[in-house]
């Protein structure tokens, strides 16, 4: 197999749905055709941070504190292209100071019924 990495253009900077599409590819035309599997990585978390109210909004720093505790140790593989097969996206977790992905395990899938995302 070869891997081909690609930088994403500022298109997707505008729009609300930060989820990145072929289009944003940089001269996404050779690879949307030549490859077999395009897939981005994606975390909400990421572009939510950048959202933070001021101190003084306090009903708002609730609200956003609670998003980001529920994105928290979250990413998302967007698979944009699968010539043999379905695209979609598959949910990761991601510990940040590792810059690592792994299986996120749902809280029913934990023999404890815990609340672990990892």
């Amino acid at each position: 197999p070869v891997v081909a990495l690609s930088q994403l253009s500022r298109q997707v900077e505008n729009r609300d749905d930060k989820r990145p599409q072929l289009s944003d590819l940089r001269e996404s035309g050779s690879i949307e055709q030549d490859a077999d599997v395009v897939m981005f990585v994606y975390r909400e978390e990421y572009y939510k941070e950048r959202e933070k109210p001021g101190d003084h909004e306090l009903e708002k720093m609730a609200a956003w504190q609670t998003e980001m505790d529920h994105l928290h140790g979250k990413a998302e593989i967007v698979i944009g292209k699968q010539r043999h097969g379905p695209i979609g996206h598959v949910e990761l977790s991601f510990e940040g100071r590792f810059t690592r992905f792994g299986n996120l395990v749902k809280q029913w899938q934990q023999p404890d019924g815990g609340e672990s995302s990892f």
